[in-house]
């Protein structure tokens, strides 16, 4: 019989008040068999996905089923257990062990990541767990599985940050991004060595000038924006030497601004451009061009609801959640790609925004309400088990 296992964990606070949740559904008709839930005390996220994942498997088993499809939107947990990921912190080891003990019960056993949209009842489940919940409904003895006993929470401080190549934090030395990378995972549980995405807006155009919307159209830079390229190229190359970072890519939109402007960065920093089509601005379809108070005496009423929600869209073009979605696509991609590394994104406002948003966890609210100038830089981790942290937000201070 085969099922299937939705599972997820949290932790508020990243060591903080923890919790797992897992539905167990039958392959055919999805329908929910079982649902599983409790809370860990204080724990880091990974430590409550690898919980989810044991007690669904636990619970699958239970209920008598010879394979099983566990789907999770723990990137981290999914990759170390197909077994394309290492697992170098004894605590996340043992719990893979506990994980892998209960697997060996099964017929066939296979893991699939999903977005975390699609894992809202384990979702919902570990926020119960976490708000004083408890529906454990299974025997800690076959959960461990044999001859094992549970492994305790690992404490704050069990998980130790990697630095590229696989070494451990040391000795004090000059700040580098990986050193500042590992304080920030110290304080928030994340596990591995993150890319790093230095944030870069286009300079000026004719149509920024205006204050127009640009979107898909495909002005040049003027002389003052050529400036300002050069400016923050050269200031995004001062800092990296100072850190004694070499950038693996810059990595910018097709539009003429974005790639102008990552002409300058290239040159600058030596590392080689790359066009990625998912980073172009949104497409305002037919608001290109306009001021704000052009479009808004055009189209009074779909103005009003675009300015307050993601899902609407421009007449011909595309919402911000499309875009979201798709700049979304080219986060994972990026982190994938360029694990460890740090890479120059060279943007628009809208792309920059939802990537320093998805970083933030914030809601669609913070669109409307952050600013970002031309040729501003932002700094944001993106780390390999889906965790983020922002270090820098609009700097413009190189252009005087």
């Amino acid at each position: 019989m085969k099922l299937v296992v939705e599972a997820d964990g949290g932790s508020r606070g990243n060591p903080g008040p923890a919790g797992y949740g897992a539905v167990v559904l039958d392959a055919g008709a999805r329908q929910v068999l079982a649902e599983v839930y409790d809370g860990l005390g204080t724990a880091t996220n990974n430590v409550a996905e690898y919980r989810g994942l044991i007690a669904g498997l636990a619970a699958a088993r239970q209920l008598g089923a010879t394979e099983v499809d566990a789907r999770m939107d723990s990137k981290l947990v999914v990759e170390q257990m197909s077994g394309r990921w290492k697992i170098k912190h004894p605590p996340l080891q043992l719990l893979a062990d506990e994980a892998r003990d209960l697997v060996k019960q099964f017929d066939a056993v296979s893991f699939t990541w999903i977005p975390r949209r699609d894992n809202a009842r384990a979702d919902e489940l570990a926020n119960r767990a976490m708000d004083g919940e408890s529906n454990p409904s299974l025997d800690p003895a076959v959960a461990a599985g044999p001859d094992r006993k549970p492994a305790s929470a690992p404490t704050e401080n069990s998980e130790v940050t990697e630095l590229p190549g696989g070494s451990e934090p040391s000795g004090a030395s000059a700040a580098t991004p990986a050193d500042s990378a590992a304080t920030a995972a110290a304080w928030t549980g994340q596990v591995g060595t993150p890319v790093r995405m230095i944030l870069l807006r286009h300079g000026q155009t004719p149509l920024s000038i205006e204050r127009r919307y640009s979107g898909h159209g495909d002005p040049e830079l003027t002389e003052a924006g050529q400036a300002q390229a050069v400016a923050a190229a050269r200031a995004i190359a001062a800092r990296l030497r100072k850190q004694g970072v070499t950038p693996a890519a810059v990595l910018s939109s097709p539009l003429r601004r974005a790639r102008q402007t990552a002409a300058a960065v290239s040159e600058t920093t030596g590392a080689a451009l790359q066009v990625r089509d998912r980073l172009i601005e949104t497409d305002f379809g037919g608001w290109e061009g306009l001021t704000f108070a052009e479009a808004r005496r055009r189209d009074a009423e779909l103005h009003g609801r675009w300015l307050g929600s993601a899902d609407v869209e421009p007449p011909g073009g595309e919402s911000f959640r499309t875009v979201g979605a798709r700049v979304g696509a080219e986060r994972e991609r990026i982190v994938e790609e360029f694990p460890g590394e740090t890479v120059i994104v060279v943007s628009h406002v809208t792309p920059i925004k939802m990537l320093l948003r998805e970083a933030l966890g914030a809601g669609d609210e913070v669109l409307f309400r952050m600013h970002l100038d031309l040729a501003c830089t932002s700094v944001a981790d993106f780390y390999p088990d889906g965790g983020a942290s922002v270090r820098l937000v609009n700097d413009t201070s190189y252009l005087g």
